[in-house]
């Protein structure tokens, strides 16, 4: 999967910049992505707060460790 060049942060915070009243077409120029990405971000990340996003990363993190602690046990 490709890496994208912007953090989840800086993410939220461009989405934020269109609930402050600018306009997607120059949102999407200064930032140097499409219309098509910004829309996938806002139904990804739309509605999120930083410290939401950090909250989710973090789960993410320990399912992931308790996912490998299960496999690991059913392996002889």
């Amino acid at each position: 999967m490709k890496k994208s060049r912007f953090t989840e942060s800086q993410i939220v915070s461009i989405l934020k910049e269109a609930d402050a009243g600018v306009k997607v077409d120059n949102i999407c120029r200064w930032h140097g992505i499409s219309n098509a990405t910004y829309c996938n971000w806002k139904g990804k990340y739309g509605g999120l707060a930083a410290s939401e996003l950090k909250r989710i990363k973090e789960l993410e993190a320990e399912n992931a460790k308790l996912k490998t602690m299960s496999v690991s046990k059913t392996m002889p």
